[in-house]
């Protein structure tokens, strides 16, 4: 790689760019329900609490019992009703049962259909982070080829860049390929 101010911050910022939207996709794969009991499926609901909107997270703990079911102890028990509402609104498609003291959703076995569904959801969600993670090459390679016209580059200065920019993607891609085809196994395995 050259010693370039101007290629070294694009470079650390197409892999800043990168790396958030791995996590990105990350984090909603997290949301994405399969036949077992997750946490991070409650991550982003948000509870009307206090006159504002809260998240869940910050209201109590959730924990998993065990593989089928998840527990919500609140710290604020009057706040029971307005959790209950609050996932019966989002679209993770459980019923919570509140005991007065804690909440509980149970993980009903899925069926093939709802899996081969949500194995669509994910292939979806991954083709969006795999044009997200191109478009960030794109980018790159444009800031080379403006440098490249205005002179600041060499020829062989801008083929080594857009090399460097290559390999920084395709190493990219592959982590995106690994996380789709691991959440595809996770959600037909049951």
């Amino acid at each position: 790689m050259i010693e370039n101010e101007k290629i070294e911050e694009m470079m650390f910022e197409l892999e800043e760019k990168c790396e958030n939207t791995i996590n990105a996709l990350d984090r909603d794969y997290g949301a994405i329900r399969t036949g077992r009991a997750n946490p991070r499926i409650l991550d982003r609901l948000e509870v009307e609490a206090y006159g504002g909107m809260s998240k869940l997270i910050e209201l109590g703990n959730v924990s998993a019992l065990d593989a089928k079911c998840l527990q919500i102890s609140l710290w604020d028990k009057s706040l029971l009703k307005a959790v209950e509402k609050a996932i019966l609104q989002s679209n993770i498609g459980l019923t919570p049962s509140n005991d007065g003291n804690v909440i509980r959703l149970v993980f009903p076995d899925m069926t093939e259909e709802r899996r081969r569904e949500l194995v669509k959801q994910a292939k979806k969600m991954g083709e969006e982070a795999k044009v997200a993670v191109r478009n960030h090459r794109r980018e790159g390679m444009d800031i080379i080829k403006k440098m490249k016209t205005a002179k600041e580059l060499s020829e062989d200065e801008a083929a080594g860049c857009e090399a460097d920019v290559e390999k920084t993607i395709s190493g990219h891609m592959s982590k995106l390929e690994s996380i789709i085809s691991a959440k595809e196994k996770e959600l037909m395995t049951i």
